[in-house]
């Protein structure tokens, strides 16, 4: 792992005007944030489930996989995330510990800022607090989804939906491609089935013309319609 750190404190002119996209980097520069850039190769953890939470994370480059494991040492993955997002946030609301693992799924650029000075940013700089909290309130909202999405649909859409996340459908109209690091098993991880019943839904999907392998997994919005049948 090799780090770079910078502990010079930026002051921008620039303040959030409207109801704009969340924009990380300005938020960090404007609020003048010590900032840690830390870069993670492949495969490497970030922190483990059970370290202590002392700081919150922004992905710059590259993607994280959030996962838990059980007593018995069953792992479950709980989300795959990318560029923009960010995770461990939960130190701020008292969380002492980490209450699962984040492992780079590929060469990881992450942004790290303490707790204490995340603390401060967001009590000094109202504006970009109330556009951080938008961001965390947004992806409470998803996790809520995921969890009606297991007790109450079918591995089939439930495959559907995650295939679209993934693809951060909605974004542009044209097909989205998935990260290649996610592979069909960690699919069946995170919607709580087997590799082969996966397998299945994804030839099907491919015939349907739902999704199409051209260098790399590319989904159409069309998958919408899977998650929308009743």
């Amino acid at each position: 792992m090799k780090a770079i750190a910078s502990s010079t404190k930026k002051k921008s002119k620039r303040r959030p005007t409207g109801k704009q996209p969340f924009d990380a980097q300005a938020f960090l520069d404007s609020a003048g944030v010590s900032r840690k850039v830390v870069v993670y190769r492949k495969l490497q953890k970030i922190y483990s489930q059970g370290d202590p939470a002392t700081s919150v994370m922004y992905i710059q480059e590259g993607g994280v996989k959030l996962s838990v494991v059980n007593e018995v040492g069953k792992e479950a993955v709980v989300a795959i995330l990318g560029p923009a997002d960010f995770f461990g946030e939960g130190c701020l609301a008292g969380q002492e510990i980490r209450m699962g693992t984040a492992t780079a799924i590929a060469p990881t650029s992450i942004l790290v800022i303490e707790k204490n000075e995340m603390m401060r940013v967001l009590h000094a700089e109202h504006s970009l607090s109330d556009r951080f909290m938008s961001y965390i309130l947004s992806r409470n909202i998803r996790i809520e989804e995921d969890l009606i999405d297991q007790l109450f649909n079918s591995s089939e859409k439930r495959l559907a939906r995650t295939l679209l996340l993934l693809s951060r459908y909605g974004r542009k109209s044209e097909p989205q491609r998935v990260r290649p690091e996610v592979s069909q098993e960690m699919l069946a991880e995170m919607i709580g089935t087997t590799r082969s019943r996966v397998n299945f839904f994804m030839n099907k999907f491919r015939k349907l013309g739902f999704i199409r392998y051209n260098g790399g997994l590319h989904v159409n919005s069309s998958l919408l319609s899977v998650v929308l049948h009743e």
